[in-house]
């Protein structure tokens, strides 16, 4: 007869309990399967857990041999080793169940002896950890799959942790910019990018921080061969449980090419611009022309010292306003390579409407600035000869959309997160609905002159700046067009 003994529980109440209750309560309690084994290879008991994992009741199982239900092989042989006294723990093997489903389980075996240290039983412990393998699985299926995706695409791939520094880098690599992916380990991404980059990219970067976004960035990077190319490159913030990023991912291809492209499409454009403003600054130079010859006379036919002081005067401002015009006009006609600098909005702006004042006075028209001064204090990190090209293409546009004359008014507007809008806003002719979804594609033009360039060239140029642009027309009444930048 079993010997009972007390367990004390709550506030000391005892309950007394003899050993097969506490064996009872042990199985029914457990998170695991267990069944014990006779010397004979033959159920004698199993738990509720075990019936579960396995879909058999207890009348299906006790009595019958183990050997009777569709077991591996190797289960006979590890049984017999138990029987002599072995121990085996955490066995990952799989069973079958009642139905027919293949589970993953992880099995102990132990032998179950008497009081006199004789064995008499084997006992077996089982836990499903199917869908944890199942997990494994498909873990390391993924991985095998971004292994082949990174493997084999001619994009460059890398993995930056936290502090900048590559942690892992696709073969493509040695291709794309002459690196082995071990020799790119552990690099900071400064010592990838050219020097003059490194302010552009910490913008970026910093946008990326502040919205969670992934962006694009485009960058000129360094070779294994000391050679120059330009890389388009999206980088995808990865975020760990507390929402912090933990790291992140770039993806990025070589476009040289295409830059070529786009740097030729800017200079057509850009020359066409020239041309159409050719007429207008020379105009605007021969007015102070006129006047240095009427002065010039004048300072030679007298010997009135305050008059040729006065006169003097005078041609030295007609001079600086002819230079003035040319320097402006030669700042949009000088080859424009993209390279990012700290400027003053206010002076991108106050350039820019020096350029079309001739092509405005030979339209009737008048650019009033409403209260741009407030972009004093605004600084971009950008390239400024580019900025004032897309600038002088909507300021040509709307002079030209007003044949007989008219206002076109400039606007600046602080938005929330550091964010500012300019707009371009005229009292012309107006764009027609159907037109409006033509405007930006190349070569798409609806003026005598035009080679359709603009709007394409300004819209690559206002993205490159992480910019946005929008255009709004009601025919009749007008056309305004908002350029979205982002200032230190």
């Amino acid at each position: 007869m079993a010997k009972s003994f007390p367990i004390f529980g709550k506030e000391n109440e005892s309950v007394v309990y003899n050993p097969d209750e506490l064996i009872d309560l042990f199985l029914n309690c457990t998170a695991d399967g267990i069944c014990i084994v006779d010397m004979e290879n033959r159920f004698i008991r199993v738990n509720g857990m075990y019936t579960k994992i396995f879909g058999y009741t207890e009348e299906e199982i006790l009595g019958r041999k183990f050997e009777e239900f569709p077991n591996p092989d190797v289960v006979n042989g590890i049984i017999s080793a138990v029987k002599q006294g072995e121990f085996f723990h955490d066995i990952v093997t799989q069973r079958y169940h009642k139905d027919g489903r293949l589970l993953d389980i992880a099995v102990s075996y132990s032998p179950f002896r008497n009081v006199a240290g004789e064995i008499i039983a084997v006992i077996a412990i089982y836990r499903d950890i199917t869908e944890h393998i199942n997990t494994e699985r498909e873990l390391k299926r993924t991985r095998e799959l971004y292994r082949l995706i990174t493997e084999n695409t001619t994009d460059m791939i890398k993995l930056y942790s936290k502090d900048k520094e590559i942690i892992y880098a696709s073969p493509s690599h040695e291709k794309g910019v002459g690196f082995k992916p071990e020799q790119l380990i552990g690099q900071n991404v400064y010592d990838l990018i050219l020097p003059e980059e490194k302010e552009n990219f910490k913008r970026v970067y910093q946008r990326l921080i502040e919205t969670g976004e992934p962006q694009l960035l485009q960058v000129k990077l360094k070779t294994g061969d000391n050679k120059v190319i330009d890389s388009e490159t999206t980088i995808t913030p990865i975020f760990n449980e507390q929402n912090e990023v933990e790291c992140y991912v770039t993806v990025g291809r070589d476009v040289t090419d295409r830059v070529k492209n786009d740097d030729a499409l800017r200079n057509l454009d850009r020359l066409s611009i020239i041309g159409q403003l050719a007429a207008g600054v020379a105009h605007e130079i021969r007015n102070p022309l006129t006047s240095l010859k009427g002065f010039s006379k004048l300072l030679k036919s007298t010997l009135d010292k305050e008059k040729q002081d006065n006169y003097l005067s005078i041609i030295m401002n007609e001079l600086d306003r002819i230079d003035m015009i040319v320097n402006e006009f030669m700042s949009l006609a000088k080859p424009q390579a993209i390279q990012f600098e700290r400027k003053g909005l206010h002076s991108i702006l106050d350039s820019t409407v020096n350029i079309l004042h001739p092509q405005a006075l030979l339209h009737n028209v008048q650019i009033i600035n409403h209260d741009y001064n407030q972009a004093n204090d605004i600084e971009l990190l950008c390239s400024p000869n580019q900025l004032k090209q897309v600038f002088v293409n909507f300021l040509k546009n709307a002079i030209e959309s007003m044949p007989s004359g008219g206002n076109v008014h400039v606007y600046v507007e602080k938005l929330t997160g550091k964010r500012v809008q300019i707009s371009f806003a005229d009292e012309g002719i107006g764009i027609d609905s159907h037109v409006m979804g033509y405007l930006g594609t190349p070569f798409y033009t609806t003026k005598d002159k035009g080679i359709g360039l603009g709007l394409t060239v300004s819209n690559k140029i206002i993205q490159e700046h992480n910019g946005t642009m929008k255009i709004e027309s009601e025919p009749g009444k007008g056309t305004t067009v908002k350029v979205q930048l982002t200032y230190i």
